[in-house]
């Protein structure tokens, strides 16, 4: 499958939730670029105003919650019905939520899992369809090192990038006959806004995880505008991976998140060979 391939004047179609701000932008502005098309969804599209004035007809506002079911079909459609296709999927809508496992509420969790998982896997449904009858497409999903590993303080939000990562994981395997590729992509700390003022969620606090979960509470804040991660960098990676002859399933962006995903894998291997007698010898005898 080859997603660089022009599709006529208007070039590949994207379709990117969250496109009015931080990766989702970014990877608005890199399609546009290339010359594609991108339908930018976001709750409040007239944030979009501009952009869409200075790239008129090719990027195009629209309104959509990925966390209302009714509205994504319609939106998948109407895309569909206007340029005939979708080439790329971008599920990028998020947030961050800051909480200790025993913090965090069930609407808040709930809520979240709507946002970073129910959401994104029925977009992903409505455009498969769409993409298998085509013999092309890519999907990309936005999920975070958060999505490997997880430290406290950040349970719920690994939790919902976990479970988007479990998903892709499969889907990737199911698609890739139909010339589909799936493409997780895995962020560290980037200035994106999304620890800007009013971005993060905060769990009511419970005094005995202070020592653990303040330091996050604090320092995901403290580090808006610092942030060593380049968004136009990512977005340009994230292209060169869709347009590679053999797309990563997950691709880990900045050195922080590398280096955060490459421990946790070596304590994983570390832990599991520490314990690989006792779960081999778990089964029954041979022969029995």
């Amino acid at each position: 499958m080859d997603i660089t391939s022009e599709r006529g004047d208007a070039g590949r179609i994207w379709l990117i939730t969250g496109a009015n701000s931080g990766f989702g932008r970014a990877i608005a502005q890199a399609a546009l670029d290339a010359g594609d098309t991108v339908v930018a969804a976001a709750r409040r599209p007239e944030t979009l105003a501009q952009q869409a004035a200075e790239h008129p007809g090719r990027l195009v506002p629209v309104r959509l919650d990925v966390t209302d079911a009714e509205q994504i079909p319609a939106v998948v459609a109407d895309t569909i019905a206007r340029y005939g296709r979708i080439d790329v999927l971008v599920n990028n809508a998020g947030r961050g939520l800051i909480g200790a496992v025993e913090e965090t509420t069930d609407d808040e969790l709930r809520d979240l899992m709507e946002l970073h998982f129910f959401g994104p896997a029925a977009l992903t449904r409505a455009v498969l369809p769409h993409m298998r009858e085509q013999g092309t497409g890519a999907v990309v999903q936005l999920s975070s090192m958060g999505g490997r590993m997880s430290f406290p303080g950040v349970g719920a939000y690994s939790a919902t990038k976990f479970a988007l990562e479990g998903l892709s994981e499969a889907l990737a395997q199911e698609v890739a006959g139909f010339g589909i590729k799936v493409l997780v992509v895995e962020p560290g700390s980037f200035r994106t806004g999304f620890a800007g003022p009013g971005a993060l969620a905060h769990s009511a606090p419970i005094a005995a995880y202070t020592p653990l979960v303040g330091p996050v509470r604090d320092g995901l804040p403290d580090s808006d505008g610092k942030q060593a991660g380049d968004p136009v960098k990512a977005a340009a990676a994230i292209l060169t991976a869709l347009e590679a002859d053999r797309t990563p399933l997950r691709l880990a962006l900045g050195g922080d998140a590398v280096d955060a995903v490459r421990t946790a894998l070596q304590n994983s291997l570390d832990e599991l060979e520490a314990w690989e007698k006792v779960g081999r010898a778990t089964g029954f005898p041979d022969g029995a």
